[in-house]
């Protein structure tokens, strides 16, 4: 079996186990999707929907980071960690909204990672989830995990990951097909362990066989 022919199987699997494919992240609006993606590095998302709903009521726009001081923000976000790195990068990342695209998020993987603190990560998410382009591919630690499980590649690298899973996935299906893999991640193919008689994707992934 190819590895197109696998991803194939593994986008059908998981789109009848997981019908709903929504990002954990809980945000209204572009802006509020950036600013809660950039919080979720090394912070559970649970914890992320836990500090954003006070952070987002005292700062509603692009213009309200770009003013505040990084002190400041850091009491909103302290229990998210990395919280002095965070909010330095918030406030950069706004003030180049506001400077460069009149405070809005812009739509293209190049513009989003030039923002400051936005990875290819991030950028993908914005751009599936918001932006609602084909081909977002987001590589996380659960599609990183599942998909060399599954056979899709033996790569370490984020990047490379995402290339070769663009290769491998219908463009239409890939940005829902990363949200059901953390999904699963998180119930059945965990990190720890790999509960094959409970996957849906069993009879094809390659650590089984």
């Amino acid at each position: 079996m190819t590895k197109k022919q696998i991803a194939a199987l593994a986008v059908e699997a998981l789109k009848a186990e997981y019908p709903d494919s929504i990002c954990s992240l809980e945000y209204t609006d572009p802006l509020q999707c950036l600013v809660a993606t950039r919080l979720s590095a090394q912070c559970t998302d649970a914890r992320v929907n836990m500090v954003t709903p006070e952070l987002f009521k005292r700062y509603t726009c692009a213009r309200d980071f770009a003013e505040s001081t990084p002190e400041e923000l850091a009491e909103y976000i302290k229990s998210c960690g990395l919280y002095k790195t965070k909010s330095k990068d918030i406030i950069a990342m706004a003030r180049m909204l506001c400077e460069k695209y009149d405070g809005q998020v812009p739509s293209t993987l190049d513009q989003l990672t030039e923002l400051p603190g936005i990875g290819r990560k991030t950028a993908n998410l914005v751009m599936g989830d918001i932006f609602h382009m084909d081909g977002a591919v987001v590589v996380d630690t659960h599609c990183i995990r599942i998909t060399r499980r599954l056979g899709l590649h033996d790569e370490t690298d984020q990047k490379k990951i995402e290339f070769a899973l663009r290769k491998l996935l219908p463009p239409e299906e890939s940005n829902d097909f990363c949200h059901r893999l953390v999904l699963h991640g998180r119930a059945v193919c965990t990190a720890r362990k790999a509960m094959c008689e409970s996957c849906c994707m069993s009879d094809f992934c390659r650590k089984k066989a």
